[in-house]
């Protein structure tokens, strides 16, 4: 397939109308390559993941997270010059799906609305429109609120979540902000780092916001709003499930959706490994005795 129709479909997805006027989306790394046989999918453009999909033959990748943001001086070795090193070596072009990806509603940024059937939707933080598979205009956003089929204690959201999400056994343990026994009817979410939405998932009427990367500070003025005596109440917990894997399950499902796309190409998903270690070895550390 022509590396510029595999862009246009990759585009119907993921369109560049809904890039975050921050984002730099798109082409990263060029190529004049013009056939593509075989893609390789990813969350991030890591050394590590583009070796490993020059070794499986992909001769173009796709990532979700940008090479960079900003311009980078290749004066020194890191691994971004590591990365354009294997690319250019290997003649690779790099693609990535950032906010694009992220401000489709209608695509797998809402894997997670649609696995826990949430209706009655609405987008957080609108960003633009685009065009959706009917042929419709459609709105594009960052986040989404929804209602649960039926109310949900957080023991029995999370015990569904475990069927997609490592909530047991993920590097960045689950954190909550909030009640923890209250009943949760609708639900807000934002992949990656979505916490500054927070006002948004309260004014959408959520009793539980699903996010990641939430700072100390912001936690604290959150935990403090907990309090009903509070003249700024705040009835919406949060709970911090880490950046990685809302994102890592989201490209999954990318992937998957180009496959079925893309005629005549391979389609390679790589799974990508969260950056933050798991303390496992810390269940063999004896207690210390005072």
């Amino acid at each position: 397939m022509l590396q510029s129709e595999l862009i246009r479909i990759i585009e119907q997805t993921a369109p560049l109308s809904l890039m975050a006027e921050w984002d730099h989306s798109g082409v990263q790394v060029a190529s004049a390559r013009a056939e593509i046989g075989h893609l390789a999918v990813c969350l991030d453009p890591a050394p590590e993941q583009l070796r490993a999909a020059v070794d499986a033959g992909a001769d173009m990748v796709l990532t979700h997270h940008p090479l960079t943001l900003r311009p980078v001086w290749t004066s020194e070795l890191n691994g971004y010059t590591d990365a354009l090193s294997i690319l250019y070596r290997h003649d690779v072009p790099l693609y990535a799906s950032h906010t694009t990806l992220d401000a489709n509603p209608l695509g797998p940024s809402a894997w997670l609305p649609d696995e826990l059937g949430l209706s009655d939707r609405v987008i957080l933080e609108k960003t633009g429109s685009f065009t959706a598979p009917d042929g419709s205009l459609a709105e594009g956003g960052f986040g989404c609120a929804g209602s649960l089929p039926s109310p949900l204690s957080l023991a029995e959201l999370c015990a569904r979540m475990r069927a997609w999400l490592p909530l047991d056994r993920m590097c960045a343990v689950p954190r909550l902000i909030g009640d923890p026994e209250r009943v949760i009817r609708r639900v807000a979410i934002c992949t990656g780092s979505g916490s500054s939405l927070l006002e948004e998932a309260v004014a959408a009427g959520a009793d539980l916001f699903i996010t990641g990367d939430v700072k100390y500070h912001d936690a604290l003025a959150l935990a403090s709003r907990h309090d009903e005596r509070s003249p700024n109440f705040c009835p919406t917990a949060i709970l911090d499930v880490g950046h990685f894997s809302l994102e890592e399950e989201m490209t999954r499902r990318f992937a998957a959706l180009l496959e079925k796309k893309l005629d005549g190409v391979t389609v390679t998903f790589l799974p990508g490994r969260d950056p933050f270690l798991p303390m496992t070895f810390l269940s063999e550390v004896p207690e210390v005795l005072s």
